[in-house]
């Protein structure tokens, strides 16, 4: 029982390092990624045209505009990857380390994975939308609408404060239960 502790927590710290050098490097271009597309669905729910996309380092700035009677309405927003993507070693290396406890490895990883994807997905589309809502109603560009402006604000509220905090053990806990041996 001991040699398999010691073991889980070697490769959790092995992990852990070797998760933590590449995603520095590879982060913010997964960042881009998931803002681009997570972009392109907020479009049609807060009618907005999506103008550009600009990477600066850790953070991305998104660029929409909607036409309106007053003209071209420009609502910029800063994304900074990190806020939402920092946690990913962490959740790598409890996979890692579970590595022992669990089967159908590929299925276990894979579903993992997805559960990254939306948990990523839902932060950057609950931040853009909540950011366009009040930047429209503010400007008096949609009807102050409270019922909708406080919805957007607990989605992403709840996901900033609550999802994306607990992300690695939510995922670990779904795996180790749902796959363990």
């Amino acid at each position: 029982m001991q040699k398999k502790g010691l073991k889980v927590v070697l490769i959790f710290i092995g992990a852990y390092l070797i998760f933590l050098i590449l995603w520095i490097n590879v982060k913010d271009y997964y960042g881009y990624a998931i803002t681009y597309s997570v972009s392109n669905m907020v479009m049609p729910i807060k009618d907005v045209m999506f103008e550009s996309i600009t990477r600066k380092g850790d953070k991305i700035e998104v660029v929409f505009c909607r036409y309106t009677y007053r003209g071209e309405i420009i609502a910029p927003i800063l994304i900074k990857t990190s806020f939402y993507t920092f946690n990913v070693p962490l959740t790598c290396a409890i996979l890692a380390a579970f590595h022992l406890f669990i089967k159908r490895k590929k299925r276990a990883y894979l579903e993992a994975l997805l559960i990254l994807l939306f948990v990523h997905a839902l932060y950057v589309f609950s931040l853009e939308a909540k950011s366009l809502t009040e930047w429209f109603m503010s400007r008096g560009i949609d009807p102050m609408n409270k019922v909708k402006l406080a919805f957007y604000q607990f989605l992403w509220s709840f996901t900033d404060n609550m999802v994306i905090r607990f992300e690695p053990f939510l995922i670990g806990i779904y795996v180790f239960l749902r796959f363990r041996k």
